[in-house]
């Protein structure tokens, strides 16, 4: 039994292993079946996206193309209206130049006529001209018989004459010229001077004691003055400055020769008038803070001047005088500039000759001290400045030098000479003093615009420092009688209008060019 249950057990197994292997291939057939049905899915459905990306393609391609020569079109069209307009401007400019050449051509034959006109007029003239010249040796002729003297004669004869006439008026004239110079020689000479010292004086006051703050209009100036003219009272009595407010366009003008204080009274109204509040009450307000600022600026000006110099242990007060020197101008040069620059040219010169520069520098420094009170304390400002110096503790060489810098006392010390020459080198460099300068060019400008105001004028040079003038006329409307006319007619112009020192030279000049070119 045992051994038909092994052949049963056994066949069984082989049953199931071949039913197995038999279900294992329908399985694997049917999967492959199903992977090939779904392949050929797969495809067809690339094969219809392919066709359908081809059609898109084809479908953008045309588009493309399209815009493409629409737009090759327009441009194609633009660029033939552009060319249409350049051949209408070509056209355009051929015509006027066809119109331009019968001008041209028209113009040749006017020229041509008026030529061949003119050339008979010529002729005429010549033809004229030979007539005139038979007549007038004909004439001559007649009268050397008449008179039984020649040409050369009568001539000489007749230049004599006028010659010893002329001599004689000349010598009665030039007499009653020297008679009436003698007598009014010391009355002109009088006025000339007094006159140049009113016309320096004048621009140096004006200068020194006056100075005009901007208006944005002339509405402002009844702001100023106020109701009954009381913002005008307070400003005054505030400041301690006059305020004039006359005809002048959009200018308020300061007057007072403390510089301190026209300083203070320009900026308080400045400040008025930008903040537009203007009362007593506030003006009052106004003026301790604009005060305040400048002492602030004094001092920090002071303490600048001395630092820059190296100079130390000034007393706290001169510091501040020295820096009231900011608002003082002398012949328009600023004082505390001034004074450092003489304390540096004090300085190298005693370095040069081996003495104490810081002393020297001090001496240069200190000497004008003096102007920052001069419009308060009476006498020379040397002496004031000597006084002051000494009250504050300074050493008794400085004290000395200060007075000694305009010679109020002689000179005792090497250190005085440094000071006053360094005050000349100072004073007198080129630029320093601008009024000088200033004055010096409107002479030069004045004597130009005399001679220029003149007909027949071309260029006209004042050279020389002014002491000459020199007037370049033109040649084809003056003629050489006319241009000693007009040298006399412009000095004469020049002694009536301006004052001068000396005497000024004025030359005519008159040149006559003959131009001509060879070709070839």
């Amino acid at each position: 039994m045992s051994e038909y249950l092994a052949i049963y057990i056994g066949v069984g197994f082989l049953a199931g292993s071949v039913c197995a292997y038999w279900l294992k291939t329908v399985l694997v057939s049917q999967k492959l079946k199903n992977i090939k049905v779904e392949s050929q899915g797969i495809v067809k459905d690339a094969e219809n996206r392919a066709q359908a990306l081809l059609k898109e393609a084809n479908l953008e391609a045309k588009d493309r193309l399209f815009k493409m020569k629409t737009e090759f079109d327009a441009e194609t069209k633009e660029t033939r209206v552009e060319l249409k307009r350049h051949e209408k401007r070509l056209i355009q400019k051929e015509e006027n130049i066809d119109r331009k050449t019968e001008l041209i051509e028209t113009k040749d034959r006017e020229l041509g006529r008026t030529e061949r006109k003119l050339k008979q007029k010529a002729d005429e003239v010549r033809i004229n001209e030979q007539k005139y010249d038979e007549l007038v040796t004909e004439q001559k002729r007649q009268l050397e018989k008449i008179s039984t003297l020649t040409a050369e004669q009568a001539k000489e004869l007749l230049l004599r004459a006028m010659e010893n006439e002329a001599r004689y008026e000349g010598a009665k004239l030039i007499k009653r010229i020297e008679n009436e110079s003698k007598e009014q020689a010391d009355k002109m000479a009088k006025k000339i001077i007094a006159t140049a010292i009113q016309r320096y004086a004048g621009d140096y006051i004006a200068e020194r004691t006056v100075s005009v703050v901007q208006l944005p209009s002339d509405e402002m100036k009844g702001r100023i003055i106020g109701r009954e003219g009381r913002n005008i009272r307070a400003l005054e009595a505030a400041t301690g400055i006059d305020l004039i407010i006359d005809d002048t366009p959009e200018a308020v003008i300061l007057s007072g020769f403390n510089p301190v204080r026209r300083e203070v009274a320009r900026l308080s109204l400045m400040k008025l008038i930008s903040d537009g509040r203007i009362h007593p009450a506030r003006i009052e307000d106004v003026v301790k803070k604009v005060e305040q600022e400048i002492d602030v600026a004094i001092k920090e000006a002071g303490e600048q001047a001395a630092f820059d110099l190296g100079v130390h242990g000034i007393h706290n007060e001169l510091i501040k005088y020295i820096g009231r020197l900011k608002y003082r101008t002398s012949y328009a040069q600023n004082v505390l500039q001034h004074s450092v620059e003489v304390g540096a040219l004090c300085g190298i010169m005693a370095a040069e000759l081996g003495l104490k520069e810081k002393l020297a520098k001090r001496m240069g420094l200190l000497h004008d001290i003096g102007k920052a009170i001069d419009h308060e304390v009476e006498g020379p400002h040397a002496v004031i400045g000597a006084k002051l110096a000494k009250k504050f503790g300074e050493n008794q060489k400085v004290v000395h030098a200060i007075t000694a810098h305009h010679e109020d006392v002689p000179p005792v010390s090497v250190y005085d000479l440094l000071v006053q020459a360094a005050d000349s080198l100072s004073g007198a460099r080129p630029g320093a003093r601008k009024e000088l300068l200033e004055n010096y060019i409107r002479r030069l400008e004045d004597l130009e615009a005399i001679a220029n105001s003149f007909k027949g004028i071309e260029n006209s040079y004042a050279i020389q420092a002014g002491r000459e003038l020199r007037v370049i006329v033109e040649s084809q409307t003056v003629s050489d009688e006319e241009a000693i006319l007009i040298s006399r007619d412009i000095a004469k112009k020049i002694e009536e209008s301006l004052t001068f020192p000396g005497q000024i030279k004025v030359t005519v000049i008159r040149e006559t060019r003959a131009v001509e070119h060879a070709n070839k």
